[in-house]
């Protein structure tokens, strides 16, 4: 399995035998992928999940295909980036190309499947989510829909793997004879080549015609039958008592994760750690009578072995376990979207859509993800503020949890203080980025999942996948740090740097020159400029100080990647230095003004 960005790899266009999976967005098209490769896609109750394509192996009988994973899309007008990546791989001539239709919601899906079968390809079609359909009272003859649409029409419940089977066999039957009438004519100048705008005009609104007079034949009305979650999905898309019962849903989401992090490092982690792996370490390296600088580097204060422990295992991996947890729940059970639309009219007035706030949140576990999610904006100055957004005052979920394990130790002011901090930052950046950058605001166009409880197997292979991320790419730049760490604190060169820096940090800043550490390591991760303070004496104003600061502070070098990546090194290299210079500028400007208020009272 492979992920790709259409851009930068056009070789997969040239491949002869592939079948393309596709639909509109949020019809499960990535549950598709996962179980017909065996090769686990991240899969959302939300739009956009798939923002590159995803490529993986596909049997049918004896012939091995590739089944490429194309963005969903509402049409192929070539409107957008994710339209014009599907009109790509529509010309680049597959062998066939499985459509998902959403059974909930046909017409739209119809309307996009008569634009697919304008190119004239093999195709088969998933009725996806019959069983919410049913839930909803609609009745679906696929027999009948099969003749209207002249290809094979396969009723699904991909999530419980209902109907896989048949699909599989389907391709088999279509791809050894041939293939039968499509309905639709191709485009008579350039025979549905890129760029052509098939959906525009008298064209598009044919195809809505075509598309509602279909589902009027196939589709019959019942009684609905709502159960509780279909009620409580309506309620939060109302502002009462929506509003409320999505900040109780974040608040219990964020205690849980607090409390539990602080109660799993407290009771398990560091006893593990103290009283268990650093001893072992000790008694195994005391007997080699290395020299004392070595010695230090391996099992010293700031030694790699018990820094990598204390400060990976026992700091970080609580917090981000059960962050995963809760973020995978509020995404599969289609809570995320529900909070972007109750809060459209408030992030407008930011400048950007409501539908950020879900990059946002995903900013709160890695900055990275965010960054790579913001593809789907409409606008390039709302993609731009995103990332900017995230990169100023949104803490991974870390960074949070070091955070959380330096202040509310000592007062949970400190803690309520260094958020608040973030929250303007965060708003004040918003705003002026909204007044200097050109552009609009685009209205929000969200499809809404129906809200259900996230099916078991596909909700633990999703945590598997994103702790296993986690550990691969996030944990050797963290051991770089702590190895980094290790050989300035062992061989005095900490002494050295605390000197050449004290003007900052310690004549701005107000803070200790042991804290030269924490500038230096956040270069590598961001709750690297953490994770040092913890082994200072602070007072409560340095401990609010350097949060803030490490808050406030450059992205890491990850983030400074990405960004180059998704948009140009002069942005990333603008982004680095005015997060720098605003967690310099903020912190001194605490630090001064907090002296000042203690030697008033």
């Amino acid at each position: 399995m492979k992920c790709h960005i259409i851009a930068e790899d056009s070789k997969i266009l040239a491949k002869e035998k592939k079948i393309l999976l596709m639909g509109p967005p949020n019809v499960g098209k990535s549950v598709f992928f996962s179980a017909l490769t065996n090769v686990h896609v991240i899969s959302s109750n939300y739009p956009g999940t798939t923002v590159s394509y995803m490529e993986g192996s596909y049997r049918v009988g004896d012939t091995q295909y590739t089944l490429i994973d194309v963005p969903g899309t509402y049409s192929l007008a070539a409107t957008s980036v994710a339209e014009e990546v599907a009109i790509r791989f529509m010309c680049s001539n597959p062998v066939a190309v499985l459509f998902v239709l959403n059974a909930a919601d046909l017409e739209g899906s119809i309307k996009l499947a008569l634009e697919v079968m304008e190119y004239d390809v093999p195709i088969v079609f998933a009725l996806n989510l019959m069983d919410v359909a049913e839930r909803k009272g609609l009745k679906i003859n696929d027999r009948l829909l099969e003749q209207e649409l002249g290809a094979p029409v396969i009723p699904t419940v991909a999530v419980k793997g209902q109907g896989l089977d048949q699909i599989t066999r389907a391709f088999e039957r279509i791809l050894t004879a041939k293939h039968p009438a499509i309905a639709g004519t191709p485009c008579s100048s350039c025979a549905g080549c890129a760029g052509c705008g098939l959906a525009k005009g008298n064209r598009g609104l044919g195809y809505w015609e075509r598309a509602r007079e279909i589902v009027q034949k196939t589709v019959s009305r019942t009684d609905a039958k709502p159960n509780f979650l279909d009620r409580l999905g309506d309620a939060l898309l109302r502002p009462w008592p929506g509003l409320p019962l999505a900040l109780l849903i974040l608040l219990v989401s964020l205690g849980i994760v607090v409390g539990g992090g602080k109660a799993l490092r407290a009771a398990i982690l560091l006893p593990l750690v103290n009283q268990g792996i650093v001893p072992f370490f000790e008694r195994l390296i005391m007997p080699l009578n290395l020299h004392p600088v070595l010695h230090n580097i391996l099992i010293g204060n700031y030694g790699v072995l018990r820094i990598s422990f204390e400060w990976i295992l026992a700091l970080v991996m609580p917090y981000v376990i059960l962050f995963q947890i809760q973020f995978a729940f509020l995404e599969d059970s289609g809570v995320l979207p529900r909070i972007a639309v109750l809060f459209d009219n408030i992030m407008r007035k930011l400048g950007v859509q409501g539908g950020s706030l879900i990059h946002i949140f995903l900013g709160f576990g890695c900055a990275v993800p965010a960054i790579i999610g913001t593809r789907s904006a409409t606008t390039q100055k709302e993609r731009l503020m995103v990332t900017a957004m995230v990169c100023f005052a949104v803490p991974c979920i870390s960074q949070t949890g070091a955070l959380i394990t330096l202040l509310s130790a000592y007062s949970i002011w400190l803690l309520l203080a260094t958020v608040l901090t973030g929250f303007v930052i965060f708003v004040t950046v918003a705003m002026i980025l909204g007044k200097v950058l050109k552009g609009k605001v685009d209205p929000l166009i969200l499809e809404v999942p129906n809200l259900l409880i996230p099916e078991p197997k596909a909700y633990f292979k999703k945590l598997k996948v994103r702790i296993t991320q986690f550990i691969v790419e996030a944990e050797g730049p963290m051991l770089i740090a702590v190895f980094i760490a290790a050989i300035i604190a062992e061989t005095g060169l900490l002494v050295g740097l605390g000197e050449l820096l004290k003007p900052v940090v310690s004549g701005w800043l107000g803070l200790p020159e042991g804290a030269v550490m924490s500038l230096i390591l956040g270069i590598i991760r961001r709750e690297m400029s953490v994770a040092p303070l913890l082994g200072l004496n602070l007072t409560p104003l340095q401990m609010y100080v350097g949060a803030v600061v490490s808050l406030l502070y450059l992205p890491c070098l990850s983030v400074f990647g990405i960004i180059a990546k998704e948009f140009n090194a002069r942005t990333a290299v603008t982004i680095t230095v005015s997060t720098t210079l605003t967690a310099l500028l903020v912190g001194g400007i605490m630090n001064h003004l907090g002296s000042f208020v203690q030697n008033i009272f």
